[in-house]
């Protein structure tokens, strides 16, 4: 598997901890943002809330910090506990803006102001997003086909390396928050430890697509 390692210059490592911890889940998020202030926020010093693998929108995999530790990521409040929850999963973050707002014939992110407004794409760059009401959104920027590629090949290895079944949510469950599926041994997503506040992986995630990629 081809991976960027990432290294602040000063050698910090007060992002994650270096201790091991069993694993039983894949949890994929999504950033909700740009590749340059992911990088800066999942490495900000003493902050302990970081993931592994960051998937920018061409594909590279970034490795924040070696797969067997682990950092804060599903978040207070959250079904099973933030500790105990982010220690025996790993995550991946996939650098997409998430939720969008519509300004007429344009999409804005999250990032907008009333003095300055962030446009993502047009109405008629029906590629870039969805339709899909979710979590108080209606609007959801799509991920790329390398985004797809790249994890499909990392939780192919993630899972072999440490024996996280190949598994997903059935459909019924798939966007719920509930102690079935935070508990689920497998792949899953934010969304199923958070019943606010969050809308990762989202529903312009296909997950048919990863899953047949997982399992083929």
């Amino acid at each position: 598997m081809r991976y960027i390692d990432v290294k602040p210059a000063d050698g910090d490592e007060s992002y994650f901890y270096r201790t091991k911890h069993a694993k039983e889940q894949m949890v994929l998020h999504f950033t909700a943002g740009y590749l340059k202030g992911d990088v800066a926020a999942l490495t900000k010093v003493n902050n302990h809330v970081s993931v592994p693998f960051l998937i920018a929108r061409n594909g590279t995999i970034y490795n924040l910090f070696p797969s067997m530790y682990w950092s804060y990521h599903v978040g207070r409040g959250a079904i099973g506990g933030n500790r105990v929850r982010s220690r025996s999963s790993i995550a991946i973050e996939l650098s997409n803006i998430g939720p969008l707002t519509r300004d007429g014939d344009r999409l804005l992110t999250t990032y907008s102001t009333v003095e300055r407004k962030d446009v993502y794409c047009e109405m008629d760059e029906t590629d870039a997003y969805v339709e899909v009401p979710f979590r108080g959104y209606d609007y959801f920027a799509t991920f790329t086909d390398a985004q797809y590629e790249a994890v499909v090949v990392l939780l192919r290895y993630a899972t072999a390396r440490y024996g996280i079944p190949r598994k997903f949510l059935p459909v019924s469950m798939r966007y719920a928050t509930h102690t079935d599926s935070a508990h689920f041994k497998g792949i899953v997503s934010h969304v199923n430890f958070r019943s606010r506040g969050k809308w990762d992986i989202g529903p312009a995630f296909d997950w048919d697509r990863v899953m047949e990629g997982v399992r083929s």
